[in-house]
């Protein structure tokens, strides 16, 4: 009994021997020697010892446990294994700690989950050759500022000069247009040149036609510290006096022919100017005209003016005048009408403030001889620097009355003008002007203007037909108004403009302001829209005016002393809208077009005288 039991212990020690060392390793291994601390040369490895035969099913299943456990043990062993430094086959000791676990299984989580297709396309990234030029130049240690070298200029090349330009148009009523300009080129100190201009056109009225021809010529050239400059006009206006009554025509009416014919010309000799301190400068100016018309009315007029003034730091000095000599005549008189003028002044100019002081000294002398003093003094503000200056304004003076004027607002005046000066006794205005953003301009003023005598045009149909004169509001009159300018011109290639007058007149003997508008409207505006391409208009907007017919009482017929009674006959306002076009086809050739009452509208400047309506002409140019 003893026995048994001896054997069975005997046979459950050996396995347990065994076993563990199958699970090192799969295959027997060699035998290897510890290595020593003092790294003595290994000793020669034992021979190889038979693994012991299986005797029992026991001893089986044992070698095939310890055969997985060996399996496991390779992968989760710690400081052991075939891969590990300190195994024995690297020399290692036998006495390593074997870990067996279970086969690991990753696990990961939702969140971090990638849910992305892969981009399957094949882009290659596009690389732009590189190429380098290396500055051949010596590195400069001196960092010190230095003078630039100063650039040469490139030499300018000069363009074909094209110093002469011809138009040449046509158009509906009859339209007839040229203009030509000529000049000798560049030259610094010589410049000189003309120009011819024609246009013609009828009405749909009988003899509804006007003609205006331009001829001149000019030229200026320096001379010294000084410069010289002149000029000489002809100017013909042709039209007829067609105007008549449409709601009562007449059959026998025969509209008469009427010209005028102006010869003027001007020579004036001044200082070039010169950016020194307290300078003297220095003009004189002779400049007069010719006029004469279809009947026996002539006026001549010859004006000297001049100025000097000595500039000493802010401070000016000076004195301008002027000598008017004037001969008018007509059948019922011969009259020499001058006007001299002296006009001593002081100037202060700083940064935020201008100030001119004088006074208008006038002689009238001839068949008129009164003597005047007048204010001349106007001060400006700034208020605002570089944008908005307040200005105040006070004068007067005389006004001549002129043929040559008077026939160029209106055209249909009659015969034996009546002539009488008008004074402005004082003329005082206030306003602002500047700049409100870049490239607007402004200038807004009200005033008030005394005026003696001033003139109006009123019809004389009773004596004269359809022809119109002059009469004179006796006595004081005044002129209430406002004017406003604005200008804005966003770039060199567009430009807009306009300006507004708004004026009550209080008369002294007349009832109205005869054919005097109380609201006028002009504004205009270019645009380049490329360098050949050039398009431009005007607006014109005038309110209603009112004149003045004389008609025989009926009842004072029987008196033998006949009453004229004053009827006033309204004007409407109207609206005139102009255009124009221009097309550069090369640097020679060019067309144009040019279109008036646009809005086709009937309207009148003086009554029983309708304008011309729409009309439209064009043409070419060429520059050579």
């Amino acid at each position: 009994m003893n026995s048994r039991y001896t054997y069975t212990l005997l046979t459950l020690i050996i396995a347990l021997y065994f076993v563990p060392a199958q699970a090192q390793t799969k295959k027997p291994a060699k035998k290897a020697t510890v290595k020593t601390a003092t790294k003595k040369p290994a000793a020669k490895p034992a021979p190889k010892k038979a693994a012991p035969k299986p005797v029992t099913k026991k001893a089986t299943d044992s070698k095939g446990l310890g055969d997985a456990a060996a399996k496991a043990a390779a992968d989760t062993t710690k400081k052991g294994g075939g891969n590990n430094a300190n195994s024995a086959a690297n020399g290692g000791s036998l006495s390593e700690e074997i870990v067996v676990t279970t086969a690991y299984k990753p696990v990961l989580a939702d969140a971090v989950k990638i849910r992305r297709n892969p981009d399957l396309e094949d882009k290659v990234p596009f690389k732009a050759p590189l190429t380098y030029a290396p500055l051949d130049k010596r590195q400069e240690q001196n960092s010190e500022i230095r003078q630039l070298d100063p650039m040469k200029r490139p030499a300018e090349q000069d363009s074909i000069l094209t110093n002469n330009y011809a138009k040449v148009g046509f158009g509906n009523l009859k339209s007839i247009y040229g203009e030509g300009y000529f000049a000798n080129g560049r030259d610094e100190a010589l410049q000189f040149g003309g120009f011819i201009k024609h246009l013609s056109q009828s009405g749909s009225l009988q003899k509804q036609t006007q003609s205006r021809d331009d001829i001149g010529v000019f030229g200026k050239s320096i001379i010294g510290d000084n410069n010289i400059s002149g000029r000489i006009n002809y100017n013909r206006l042709g039209t007829y006096f067609y105007g008549y009554n449409q709601d009562a025509p007449d059959n026998n009416f025969v509209p008469t022919k009427q010209h005028f014919n102006t010869i003027s010309g001007e020579v004036e000799l001044a200082k070039n100017y010169k950016d020194v301190e307290n300078d003297f400068t220095y003009a004189v100016k002779l400049k007069g005209y010719a006029f004469s018309n279809a009947y026996k009315a002539r006026e001549n007029n010859i004006v000297i003016s001049g100025f000097l003034n000595q500039t000493v730091k802010q401070f000016y000095a000076g004195l301008s005048g002027s000598l008017d000599l004037a001969t008018q005549k007509d059948s019922l008189y011969n009259l020499g009408n001058n006007i001299a003028r002296i006009n001593p002044y002081i100037k202060f100019q700083g940064d935020n403030y201008k100030i001119d002081a004088g006074v208008n000294i006038v002689k009238e002398f001839g068949d008129f001889g009164k003597f005047y003093i007048f204010p001349a003094a106007k001060l400006e503000v700034q208020v605002i620097p570089k944008y908005v200056r307040l200005f105040v304004e006070a004068k007067g003076d005389v006004n001549r009355s002129s043929l040559h004027d008077f026939a160029m607002i209106n055209p249909f005046l009659g015969q034996n003008i009546n002539i009488k000066n008008s004074v402005d006794q004082l003329d005082i205005s206030a306003g602002l002007k500047g700049t409100l953003a870049p490239g607007l301009s402004f200038k807004a003023a009200v005033y008030r203007n005394s005026i003696k005598n001033m003139p109006l045009m009123v019809s004389n149909f009773l004596a004269e037909g359809n022809k119109f004169t002059v009469i004179y509001d006796d006595g004081k009159a005044r002129v209430n108004g406002f004017n406003g300018e604005l200008d804005f011109k966003a770039t060199d290639d567009f430009n807009i403009f306009g300006r507004v007058e708004i004026k009550d007149y209080q008369l002294a003997s007349e009832k109205e302001p005869w054919n005097l508008p109380k609201f006028l409207l002009t504004a205009g505006t270019s645009i380049h829209i490329d360098s050949k391409l050039t398009v431009s208009g005007s607006l014109l907007i005038r309110g209603s005016t009112t004149d003045r017919l004389l008609v025989l009482d009926p009842t004072s017929i029987s008196s033998g002393s006949p009453v004229y009674n004053q009827v006033k006959q309204p004007i409407k306002g109207f609206g005139d809208l102009s255009g124009s076009v221009e097309y550069r086809i090369n640097s020679r050739f060019s067309v144009f077009a040019q279109a008036n009452n646009i809005l086709s509208s009937s309207y009148q400047n003086w009554l029983y005288y309708p304008n011309y309506g729409f009309n439209i002409f064009g043409g070419v140019g060429y520059a050579f």
